[in-house]
């Protein structure tokens, strides 16, 4: 008995965290003291915050990986949520291990604007697309970002002739098309652009820099 007591703690997972970008959701967790043993299989169950009984999440009932993907099930994105996970190894289960709580709208990360670059004489014109969720209109489009809150777009400009590490802000605003005007010919410019949630002062990472050449 003390044997399988030893292993059930062992074999406990770790650091049972919610992972999200966009409202795409994972519960990941790290194996536990024991590290992942071959045999080691792990179960997942979740629910809303103030419910009293976990649903299970059966797409990851008995599974060898370390994360399990969320998204359908906090698609009510102004809900609370909580995930829990035990593992099995030789017969013997663990105690579940509780994440914190989880709440999508206030927690996920932002992606950045799809950035799309057209040269001009003089200038650049940048077209910027909204990152996208996973959730789907009835037509099967994607749902915006923009659908769920009011988001900023801050677009910077490297001229790479001045140098390259001094990024300036050249534009922050909700426009899907901008025009960086008054360039030098000849210069090497790159742009990189990020989204900007006001209501919950967060940035989100740059996109890929988009250098160019007028």
């Amino acid at each position: 008995a003390l044997e399988s007591q030893a292993l059930q703690e062992l074999i406990k997972p770790r650091q049972v965290e919610f992972h999200s970008l966009n409202f795409h959701t994972t519960l990941c967790w790290l194996p536990g003291r024991a590290g992942g043993a071959r045999d080691t299989r792990y179960f997942v169950q979740y629910k809303v915050y103030g419910q009293s009984t976990w649903q299970n999440k059966e797409d990851c009932w008995g599974i060898q990986n370390h994360f399990c993907d969320l998204t359908n099930e906090t698609s009510n994105i102004q809900e609370p949520y909580y995930g829990r996970v035990k593992a099995a190894s030789a017969g013997v289960y663990s105690d579940w291990n509780l994440s914190c709580r989880f709440t999508p709208w206030q927690e996920t990360m932002i992606g950045p604007p799809l950035v799309n670059v057209v040269r001009r004489k003089k200038s650049i014109i940048l077209k910027l697309q909204a990152p996208r969720s996973p959730y789907k209109r009835k037509t099967g489009s994607s749902i915006p970002m923009t659908n769920y809150y009011d988001l900023l777009y801050q677009v910077f400009l490297i001229n790479n002739f001045l140098d390259e590490k001094h990024s300036t802000l050249v534009y922050e605003g909700a426009d899907k098309v901008i025009a960086i005007e008054d360039l030098r010919p000849g210069v090497s410019y790159c742009i990189r652009a990020r989204s900007y949630v006001p209501v919950l002062s967060r940035s989100s990472a740059y996109s890929r820099r988009q250098c160019t050449v007028l």
